[in-house]
């Protein structure tokens, strides 16, 4: 990509738009369906975050990773989480190793599976807590340290972890601190009849299915810079802001019980969203406003990541769970009841009053 250096932020929205496309093409391949999940996959991997995909066994989330990272010309590791997986089986460990020709022992760190672009945690539930932690400092810092020394990770670094939703025998549920690391919480559902036909097909023949590479991994890393880039009103920040501060039923130290919090949250809600989920809910808005050749972000682009983002942030508690009431349909009843409009949102309240002294100096 050494002559795209001199493209505009523009024509490399084009770029990367067109990349897009041909990445969607080239999983079609693989992938019967599934497009909403390949969108938030994809968009979750440009905004530069980890992805947790959820869906029962035999949904194709396996191969849906494998297929990305072979389009992306990256690296792959497949980590098979079991009770018996130690940390040091991904992160690496050290071992002794003598110089035969001088009888000097050293140790030598030999690399874990998570020295690798693309790290797909299989089954994440089915481990042990301190072997799910092994993974927190190499998704939040993109390092590994073992005895003593920091061993830097290669970017692009992406964790992207399946979960079987059904099975709850012999598992260990992830933390909320660690599923907060995870940018987006992918849903993957049931194939329609149509979609079930065309997998039939596909995967009962003896067809040879060939991927082509579309990214390169200095592309990638071009691209990812530049959705940092893309730039985002205030009204639409305040929007994203406004969403995840109404999930909030605790008082803080400072100001108390948020005045604007809706009936419903605190008749459904435990815990709600902290404040990684109004970045996430930026960055990931960005991601798909440029996925989608736009090189400036809208309300509706915050719509488009809201559940994904918000989803494992909300906590329900015991009478959401009585009653019926998943996630997803509280995220629904946030969107319909909350302006897109800047001046409605602060009609309502729903603006920090920071912000509105801030835009009157």
């Amino acid at each position: 990509m050494a002559q795209e250096k001199h493209l505009s932020d523009l024509e490399a929205v084009q770029r990367l738009k067109n990349a897009y496309e041909q990445l969607r093409a080239e999983l079609r391949k693989a992938i019967i369906g599934q497009e909403k999940v390949l969108e938030q996959l994809l968009t979750c991997i440009f905004a530069k975050g980890h992805g947790l995909l959820i869906g029962v066994p035999g949904l194709a989330k396996t191969l849906m990773v494998r297929t990305v990272a072979q389009t992306l010309s990256l690296s792959f590791n497949r980590i098979q989480f079991t009770p018996d997986l130690m940390p040091a089986d991904i992160t690496g460990t050290e071992v002794i190793q003598e110089d035969r020709s001088t009888g000097q022992r050293c140790l030598q760190f030999i690399k874990g599976p998570v020295f690798s672009n693309v790290i797909l945690a299989d089954e994440i539930n089915r481990t042990p807590p301190k072997t799910q932690a092994a993974l927190l400092e190499a998704m939040q810092e993109l390092q590994v340290t073992c005895g003593g020394r920091k061993y830097t990770l290669e970017e692009p670094f992406f964790v992207l972890a399946t979960q079987n939703p059904i099975e709850q025998e012999g598992t260990y549920p992830l933390p909320e601190a660690q599923l907060d690391r995870f940018m987006f919480n992918i849903m993957v559902d049931y194939p329609t009849e149509n979609e079930e036909l065309e997998i039939m097909k596909l995967t009962t023949s003896s067809f040879n299915i060939q991927l082509d590479k579309v990214l390169s991994r200095e592309e990638i890393l071009q691209l990812q810079e530049i959705v940092r880039r893309v730039p985002i009103a205030d009204h639409v920040i305040n929007y994203a802001m406004a969403l995840a501060r109404q999930t909030r039923v605790h008082p803080s130290i400072e100001s108390g019980l948020p005045a604007n919090v809706p009936e419903f949250i605190r008749e459904w809600v435990a815990w709600g969203a902290g404040p990684r989920a109004s970045q996430y809910l930026i960055i990931g808005a960005k991601a798909h406003a440029i996925l989608q050749g736009r090189y400036y972000v809208s309300t509706d682009d915050i719509k488009a990541v809201a559940y994904p983002v918000l989803r494992h942030r909300i906590i329900t508690n015991f009478s959401a769970e009585a009653e019926g009431i998943t996630t997803d349909k509280i995220i629904d009843k946030l969107i319909e009841i909350t302006p897109v409009d800047e001046s409605e949102l602060s009609r309502n309240g729903r603006l920090p009053k920071v912000l509105g002294s801030a835009r009157s100096e």
